[in-house]
């Protein structure tokens, strides 16, 4: 079983999770030579992954079988494993608990040579809203305190499977990293009395040279102090905390808006590997006057050495304000678009 560790010093956990190196490892082979007949993700070859949890269907096919459009399955090689009593206990000075969690992979498309910016509409919305199927029916679990939704798009992104498709896994602490954007965003509401995101999709709109795509209710743009070149954050702009209460009307922009943001990276920079993830508020508490749900995407086009490592510094040699005004004039099309 995996188990998490705790770093004394920081108070970071880390998943020890030795199941994980069972998974291929040649990712850049795999990328390369897998077939549709080899993919584990394509129709027919079904029994290559343990039993869907949840698929899409229109022509009343039975479960575990040929006939869906999308397909939500337990990873075959998780990080954490939803079976067992979620134990924690002392092993001298450090802390530790045993590695209960969910992990499930999220298969977008039953078509082996698309990816997340070449589905429709219609496809990436039904994306969306298997997330947050999924996200409903974990969190009734009382172990799980965070449930994160991401992609790794390309074996630089980390992707060891060439067909697209998206990751969810579930944690019984919440993880450091969103910890401190609820401790940052909490402090600057006791200050301010505002949400700091909110905030922030005020100055974007009145400054507009970080922004790469607006509509209505969403709004795409490079963040001020970026770490990565043409990391790009979209969020809605009315105040919703948890991704699970944007409502169902929202769904059809939101897919439209992701689907223009990643079809720009993917013009603009010849279909860079890229992750992106979606930061929500923590299981049972999930308003907040303070948070905003929002999606991270993050090319992989520069890599974290040694300095960021050692300091927490990131040298990003791209301004957020050249790769805003560079998508802009980018889309799938290749005609310039104007915010």
């Amino acid at each position: 079983m995996p188990e998490l560790r705790k770093d004394p010093i920081i108070g970071r956990w880390v998943i020890i999770s030795t199941e994980r190196g069972k998974r291929p490892t040649h990712f850049g082979r795999a990328e390369k030579l897998i077939s549709p007949k080899a993919c584990p993700f394509c129709p027919g070859n079904e029994a290559a992954t343990p039993k869907e949890v949840v698929a899409f269907r229109a022509d009343g096919s039975e479960p575990d079988e040929p006939g869906w459009t999308l397909r939500v399955v337990p990873n075959k090689y998780p990080a954490l494993v939803i079976e067992g009593d979620l134990t924690r206990e002392p092993e001298g000075i450090y802390d530790r608990m045993n590695g209960i969690g969910a992990h499930e992979v999220i298969i977008e498309t039953s078509n082996h040579e698309y990816d997340l910016a070449d589905l429709t509409r219609q496809q990436i919305k039904d994306v969306l809203w298997a997330y947050r199927e999924r996200y409903l029916d974990l969190q009734r679990d009382h172990r799980f305190k965070y449930i994160l939704l991401f992609k790794n798009h390309g074996s630089a992104a980390g992707a060891s499977v060439e067909h697209s498709h998206s990751q969810l896994i579930a944690t019984p602490i919440i993880p450091k990293r969103v910890s401190e954007e609820l401790i940052g965003a909490k402090k600057y509401h006791d200050y301010k009395e505002r949400c700091i995101f909110c905030d922030i999709i005020r100055q974007e709109i009145a400054d507009q040279d970080r922004i790469v795509a607006e509509s209505d209710s969403f709004i795409a743009f490079e963040p001020y102090a970026s770490r990565f070149p043409f990391e790009t954050w979209l969020m809605p702009k009315a105040h919703i905390s948890n991704y699970i209460d944007t409502d169902i009307e929202m769904h059809d922009e939101l897919a439209e808006m992701l689907k223009d943001v990643l079809g720009r990276l993917k013009d603009g920079l010849a279909n860079p590997a890229y992750n992106y993830i979606l930061h929500t508020s923590p299981v049972g508490d999930e308003y907040r006057d303070y948070f905003h749900w929002h999606i991270e995407i993050i090319p992989k086009l520069t890599r974290v050495a040694g300095f960021e490592w050692g300091t927490g510094f990131y040298i990003n040699p791209t301004k957020p304000e050249d790769a805003a005004k560079f998508l802009r004039e980018r889309s799938v099309s290749g005609e310039k678009i104007s915010v």
